[in-house]
């Protein structure tokens, strides 16, 4: 190894070598390291990609299914054991520099699930949709205070005292409550139903179910961050967070609605420039970073306050995304993969947790959603397809998971399952999906009238 090798001391870290003909090790340094490791990470993911489309072609699987895979390939599970290719590719040394990088692939996606959602769907769904949003909401909410101490029980955790039982329950009802809204995209338009009644309900209640669990999140992470800190921090930081988003989407949105409005279509496109949408979006994700909030809420929020007049939403979508899907987004993967270990979960009294975990998750949002959406005069075929669509997780729980295991929330083991879960969920979405709703069934709108399709020209990001 060389001389000036980082592997002792973070501080010594270079960002690139003098080459080898100087005795130098490339992979020793910064950026060389990198390249590798996305490249790694891309080949393993896009095989992966491409071997499961092949293999399991009448499943459908989403795109998120290979790159969590991959993810937890590169990791301890799996490649990770090979003492010689952890050292080499992932040493110990270069995760904050990929972490950074992922961490800036997962804001600039949030950024994007912003503009995503549009509120004038849920005006049009009606009331059905807040209904059904509320009934996936809550019965996960209710069962985690019973979850929770059961995971203690099963997973043994070591420095989890009684102050951190209430985070503890919010991350687990978050994280068996969200709804993953672009793998929930893929899945509707892969069957032909995106602009179908049934897609567009789906899709708006999925847009109210994730705002209010991302603002539940926030509850979490700001009554965490508060410990040890003034006793007061809690409410300073929820009413910053409540002035924040207030100025968005009281004060920028309007101001950006008025600006593209008399710009007109044809230079709405300067006001969305590449530059000037990622440096408001890094720059929102820094304010709520200051506040005591995630960084990735401030960058939800943003996207929230984008307006779609003179097309300036989906423009800046457009030329944010192919970037953000195809080359960072992995990286987050990646790096969620090699905080996975599923060694750590280990005797029947963890395993019956993972069972335990996905019969909760699947069937606290397949009952609720089913239960309202029959009771507001939906066919029961078309409740249970309802019912099985919200369950799907993907990304969106990653996130969740991520954020509770930064915050000393989770533990690795509590981690490793939830992380099966939303595997597992994903997985059967998709299936169930086709068994309980034809893809020709006929829709009302094409996919791509309805307005909810994911910008940047890829409908599936995640």
């Amino acid at each position: 190894m060389a001389a000036n090798s980082p592997s002792s001391s973070p501080a010594a870290v270079k960002m690139a070598s003098d080459g080898v003909w100087q005795g130098e090790n490339p992979l020793d340094f910064a950026l060389p390291l990198l390249a590798v490791q996305i490249t790694v990470v891309l080949a393993v993911t896009q095989g992966l990609a491409l071997a499961l489309a092949l293999a399991l072609r009448p499943l459908r699987q989403p795109k998120v299914v290979a790159e969590i895979l991959g993810g937890i390939l590169l990791g301890p599970s799996a490649l990770g054991r090979w003492g010689a290719f952890r050292r080499a590719i992932f040493p110990a040394w270069s995760a904050a520099a990929l972490d950074t990088v992922a961490g800036l692939g997962l804001l600039l996606f949030l950024f994007l699930v912003g503009l995503e959602l549009d509120f004038r769907a849920v005006r049009r769904a009606g009331p059905r949709s807040v209904a059904v949003a509320a009934a996936g909401i809550v019965p996960p909410f209710l069962a985690a205070p019973g979850l929770a101490p059961l995971l203690r029980l099963a997973v043994p955790a070591p420095g989890h005292g009684p102050a951190a039982f209430l985070p503890l329950c919010v991350f687990v009802g978050a994280a068996l409550s969200v709804t993953a809204l672009p793998v929930l995209a893929c899945i509707l338009k892969e069957l032909g139903l995106l602009g179908a009644p049934l897609g567009e309900t789906a899709m708006a209640a999925a847009a109210v179910n994730d705002v209010f669990a991302w603002a539940l999140l926030a509850l979490a992470v700001s009554g965490g961050a508060a410990r040890g800190g003034a006793p007061l921090a809690p409410v300073y930081i929820l009413a910053s967070g409540a002035a924040f988003v207030a100025l968005m989407l009281c004060a920028l949105r309007p101001l950006m609605a008025r600006l593209a409005r008399r710009a007109g279509p044809g230079r709405a496109a300067a006001l969305a420039s590449p530059g000037a949408v990622v440096a408001c979006a890094l720059l929102a994700g820094a304010a709520t970073d200051a506040i005591g909030v995630h960084p990735v809420f401030g960058a939800f929020v943003f996207g929230l306050s984008v307006p779609r007049e003179g097309g300036l939403a989906e423009r800046a979508g457009e030329k944010v995304a192919p970037l953000v899907s195809g080359l960072m987004l992995p990286l987050y993967f990646a790096t969620s993969g090699l905080r996975t270990d599923i060694d750590t979960v280990r005797g029947a009294a963890a395993w019956g947790m993972v069972a335990l975990v996905v019969a909760v998750a699947f069937l606290g949002k397949f009952g609720g959603t089913f239960a309202v959406a029959a009771w507001t005069g939906m066919a029961r075929r078309e409740a249970a397809a309802l019912g099985v669509a919200m369950s799907a997780k993907g990304l969106v729980e990653l996130i969740v998971l991520n954020i509770g295991r930064e915050r000393k929330v989770l533990d690795d083991t509590t981690f490793a399952i939830f992380v099966i879960m939303a595997l597992t969920t994903t997985v059967l979405a998709t299936p169930f999906m086709t068994a309980l709703y034809r893809s020709s069934t006929p829709t009302a709108t094409t996919p791509e009238s309805d307005g909810t399709e994911l910008k940047g020209g890829d409908a599936c990001p995640a």
